[in-house]
């Protein structure tokens, strides 16, 4: 067993006589769970790992809108993988849960708002006391648009000035989920004391409640106006572009080097595709390259940039485009402040500046809280 405690002697010997998986109660009838309704109508999965599935199943039974949340292994590749052969590391599977719930009812997004209340998604060696790569967390997407909504809720987490280390929670394609024995699921329901002593005991408790109380919902730029952010046909486009604009974003021109919109704007905003409206880059990101074009030091929503590698540039780089609208962007190169050290250079006339104050206007408002207790400041590194 990889599980560790620490919490008062009361609290540490119910929690050590009922780690997750070992000790009599674990195995005790099955019956005891709560019964699952039947799905209804048209379903959706999520496949999350949050460290000990006792807990983050925990937190999506009764939920609104979910049918059913089961714990279970998944990520790596031993074919039916048992408690034990996982908890003691080396299958490349972690603990996980699968939940299918009904998207009209409870979006993929509010799902992945839950899930990172449950977890400290800068732990990147595990969670609470469960140490090792059988305990870390991540959310497995089955499809382009989750990950999309996966990429814009981990970015909200990365610029919300909340967390003091980097965000290390993994975003991985989904794989087979192996449902664990009868007696994880619904763990809690049939072990309600040990359970609670065991989510106090390892810290998660006490950081939950402490941490993520008060935090606002985690938005989600991939829900944001969606139905906007599709290409124009061509006629529309050389209407509402001006010449420069429809060359750059439609034919791959480039505008000269400081004699542009935007190079040398320190406002603090996000910069959206002129063509789709979809979110780009943060004025946050943003840095003096000395090249005289907006230049940042990551996107936004990744999801929302595609790269598509160029050998004529002579050196590693590749070009930039808008995901759901193909507006050429301009390229990522190498240059930029540590410890990435790339560069994304932009071609003004590709974007749109929304500044703070008119976020909630334009329908940006998710990203208000970015630039709450962010101070007026120069854009230079």
């Amino acid at each position: 067993m990889t599980r560790h405690l620490s919490a008062t002697a009361i609290v540490i010997v119910l929690a050590s006589a009922y780690a997750c998986g070992s000790g009599e109660a674990a195995h005790a009838d099955a019956s005891t769970a709560k019964a699952k309704p039947a799905p209804r109508g048209q379903t959706a999965v999520a496949t999350l790992a949050g460290g000990c599935f006792w807990c983050t199943e925990f937190a999506f039974d009764d939920l609104p809108g979910v049918i059913e949340a089961v714990s279970g292994y998944t990520g790596g590749d031993k074919l039916d993988p048992t408690y034990e052969q996982v908890s003691a590391g080396g299958t490349g599977h972690c603990e996980s849960i699968e939940v299918r719930f009904d998207p009209a009812k409870i979006t993929y997004a509010q799902i992945l708002d839950v899930f990172w209340r449950q977890i400290d998604p800068t732990d990147a060696g595990g969670q609470f006391a469960d140490r090792g790569d059988q305990y870390r967390a991540a959310i497995f997407v089955h499809d382009d648009n989750q990950r999309r909504i996966a990429e814009a809720s981990k970015a909200f987490l990365s610029h919300s000035g909340w967390f003091d280390k980097p965000i290390a929670t993994q975003i991985l394609p989904a794989g087979k989920f192996y449902r664990a024995e009868e007696y994880h699921q619904d763990y809690h329901a049939k072990h309600p004391a040990e359970f609670k002593a065991y989510k106090w005991g390892s810290g998660r408790g006490p950081f939950v409640t402490t941490f993520w109380a008060g935090k606002p919902p985690i938005g989600s730029a991939a829900e944001a106006r969606p139905a906007t952010w599709v290409k124009p046909s061509d006629d529309e486009l050389r209407r509402r572009l001006t010449p420069l604009q429809y060359e750059v974003t439609q034919h791959e021109a480039t505008e000269r080097a400081f004699d542009n919109a935007y190079w040398d704007n320190h406002d603090q905003g996000i910069y959206v595709d002129i063509v789709s409206g979809e979110p780009l880059f943060t004025s946050q990101d943003k840095f003096d390259s000395g090249t005289g074009w907006p230049s940042f030091t990551k996107p936004i929503v990744p999801g929302n940039i595609v790269e598509r590698p160029i050998a004529a540039l002579g050196y590693e780089g590749a070009e930039l485009k808008s995901r759901m609208a193909g507006s050429h962007l301009g390229h990522i190169l190498p240059g930029g402040p540590k410890p990435a050290g790339l560069r994304y250079c932009i071609d003004s006339a590709s974007v749109r500046f929304v500044p703070a104050a008119e976020l909630a206007a334009q329908g940006y408002g998710r990203y208000a809280s970015l630039f709450k207790n962010a101070a007026t400041r120069s854009s230079a590194p």
